[in-house]
């Protein structure tokens, strides 16, 4: 039969985790009753705050996500793509345009020769201007490659609704005679009001042309495979765009996208580019931001900012709230609630705050990352210029949580110096 001195750590575990509890709903009663009262306004500024914090980092990572991934213009069915490393690549503009590939078109051709492997292309992406003939010029994303006769898919469009081959490369002097054809995406068809069989002429605006005037004929008009919808991409040969855009000195690219067995193109890959990076193609990949500089960097300065930002509000508001609620902490510590009880208040009052403005900031930054993308297509950026991921809703909810930790030790240090004699006494 156990004596009373077994049953007493019992009884006070109990005691102590009803006392907790009390302290957690008496917390969340009155946070809520102050943020739908009269006296809401520092609550929801707080909130608010928070809210727009998450939002701009979600945009600003999305964007870098997007600059990392390369939006739907990275969408193919190859087995094997090889994009350039930071330190080992070509750049038609340094410091302007992302780094690139060299001496694709040749390469491309060597790796078609290996066994396993289908077939192998550079894909070029340039933003250019098209205009038909009773239309205004409207900005589209232009995607070169060099087709061949089976269906492939490259930016989402079928590679081979051009014509097989890449004959104005003419093994590398740019001379051959030019195809002169285009595959348009629904969404830049119907601005450009074309349909298959119109010309459309290139403008002298963001592509800059050696030639007097380019019109390409348009050989198909087709939906993007795998999403991408409102996003208004083309396909041209790559030898032309390289031709129109500059990128011809060099014979640059942005990747080489490789069909085959995947060994064997891994294999042909590594070997035509020993320092490039070789990798089976994707979908978006948010571990895309650690593998570019300019993206990882970005979003780790959007990170230290969103952090600073929402710990300082949060700290502020917080510590002018507590500094109002003397009064309520002195009557806790009159009824015997510890000191420790007594900053358990405070602390889960700053938590929950940042906790509801972290879910508020994630479903803004989600509808601010449509509506970038949404000004851009209008604009002069087509395509998706940012992207949302799954990761981003614990990411956003993770990152203000953290923020209310940095912030919570001044409404602590506030709180802990209130003393009931001097409320008492006011």
């Amino acid at each position: 039969m156990p004596d009373e001195t077994d049953e007493l750590p019992a009884g006070g575990e109990t005691r102590r985790h009803s006392r907790w509890a009390g302290l957690i709903g008496l917390t969340v009663s009155r946070w809520w009753k102050r943020a739908t009262g009269t006296t809401a306004g520092r609550i929801v500024s707080t909130v608010a705050a928070v809210a727009l914090t998450i939002a701009f980092l979600l945009v600003v990572t999305g964007i870098a996500l997007a600059l990392a991934d390369g939006g739907v213009t990275a969408t193919d069915d190859a087995t094997v793509s090889i994009t350039p490393e930071e330190q080992s690549t070509l750049s038609s503009v340094d410091g302007v345009e992302g780094p690139r590939l060299g001496a694709t078109n040749e390469r491309a051709s060597e790796i078609r020769t290996h066994d396993g492997v289908a077939h192998a292309s550079p894909v070029l992406i340039e933003t250019g201007r098209l205009e038909a003939a009773n239309g205004d010029p409207q900005t589209v994303r232009l995607v070169g490659v060099v087709p061949d006769d089976e269906p492939r898919t490259v930016a989402g469009l079928p590679t081979d609704r051009l014509e097989a081959g890449d004959t104005h490369y003419a093994n590398g002097s740019y001379d051959g005679p030019r195809a002169d054809r285009i595959v348009l995406s629904r969404t830049a068809a119907d601005r450009l009001g074309a349909s298959a069989g119109d010309e459309l002429a290139v403008s002298q605006g963001p592509i800059e042309s050696t030639e007097p005037s380019v019109t390409v004929t348009v050989t198909a008009v087709t939906e993007i495979e795998g999403g991408g919808s409102g996003v208004p991409v083309a396909l041209v040969h790559a030898s032309e765009l390289q031709s129109l855009s500059g990128a011809a000195d060099g014979e640059l690219a942005d990747r080489v996208v490789i069909w085959g067995e995947p060994d064997a193109a891994r294999s042909a890959a590594t070997d035509a580019y020993l320092d490039a990076s070789v990798a089976v193609a994707g979908t978006t990949d948010p571990t895309a931001l650690f593998e570019d500089g300019l993206a990882f960097a970005t979003s780790v300065i959007a990170l230290v900012v969103g952090v600073t930002i929402c710990a300082s509000f949060v700290a502020t508001t917080m510590g002018m709230t507590v500094d109002e609620d003397r009064r309520m902490l002195a009557v806790l510590e009159s009824i015997g609630i510890a000191t420790r009880g007594r900053l358990a208040v405070i602390a889960i009052s700053t938590g929950i705050t940042t906790l509801v403005g972290s879910v508020v900031g994630v479903g803004l930054g989600a509808a601010a990352i449509a509506g970038v993308n949404a000004v851009a297509g209008m604009t002069v950026a087509p395509g998706a210029v940012a992207q949302f991921h799954p990761l981003f809703v614990p990411y956003g909810i993770a990152v203000a949580l953290l923020s209310g930790l940095v912030a919570v030790p001044y409404p602590l240090a506030v709180a802990a110096r209130t003393s009931v004699l001097a409320e008492v006494g006011r």
